[in-house]
């Protein structure tokens, strides 16, 4: 494998194979309870299953967990409210180191500014914030750049925490290697959750 390649997994539900970064690894605990490996790092066997609610629900329904470990399991009630859990941890978490390194913009002009001078890396918007601020910074954002990438999953509150602040609304994630791993982190995390950048904006990429 290159460098830098992502790796390849099969989804035991679905059959696909995808990268790794769109899957979420589970571990089978001692006493055989499934547990969401979302670092990929526990040992032993692993099973694989896309990142989203539905085929997470199909995993859970049909046996797959059994199947994929050969062997009875335990499945935890709200497994599938841990994964979304973690999966926010894991982007705020990023969120947060990426504020420390300074590659992020917080604050409505702020963005603003910042997209005067270079392409973004991801632009973040609160999904309870105002319409008229979210559609400013994204079209300005669309006609310096054509394509733009934005995620709108989070409450004020929940990017707040990111940061340590009471709530945020508007920010911006420079271009960069942590902006793909934002990128590729809320892509995951999305998947357990509605997307409203895409009624508001129809042309994001899905």
């Amino acid at each position: 494998m290159a460098d830098g390649e992502i790796p390849v997994r099969q989804c035991a539900v679905t059959r696909e194979r995808l990268p790794q970064t769109e899957m979420v690894r589970f571990a089978l605990s001692p006493e055989g309870v499934v547990t969401p490996d979302v670092s990929s790092r526990l040992p032993g066997r692993g099973v694989w299953v896309k990142a989203d609610r539905e085929t997470l629900e199909t995993a859970i329904g049909k046996g797959a967990f059994a199947r994929g470990f050969k062997t009875q399991v335990k499945v935890p009630d709200g497994l599938i409210d841990q994964i979304e859990a973690l999966l926010l941890k894991r982007f705020t978490g990023l969120l947060g180191m990426a504020k420390k390194s300074g590659e992020i913009v917080l604050g409505f002009d702020q963005v603003r500014d910042a997209l005067q001078k270079k392409r973004p890396g991801l632009l973040l918007e609160a999904a309870d914030g105002a319409e008229d601020g979210r559609s400013k910074v994204y079209f300005l954002a669309k006609a310096l750049y054509s394509d733009v990438e934005m995620a709108g999953a989070l409450s004020s509150e929940e990017l707040g925490v990111a940061f340590g602040r009471e709530r945020v609304i508007h920010g911006l994630v420079r271009k960069g290697p942590i902006a793909k791993a934002i990128r590729l982190a809320y892509r995951r995390l999305a998947g357990f959750r509605t997307r409203p950048e895409l009624d508001w904006f129809p042309d994001q990429d899905r």
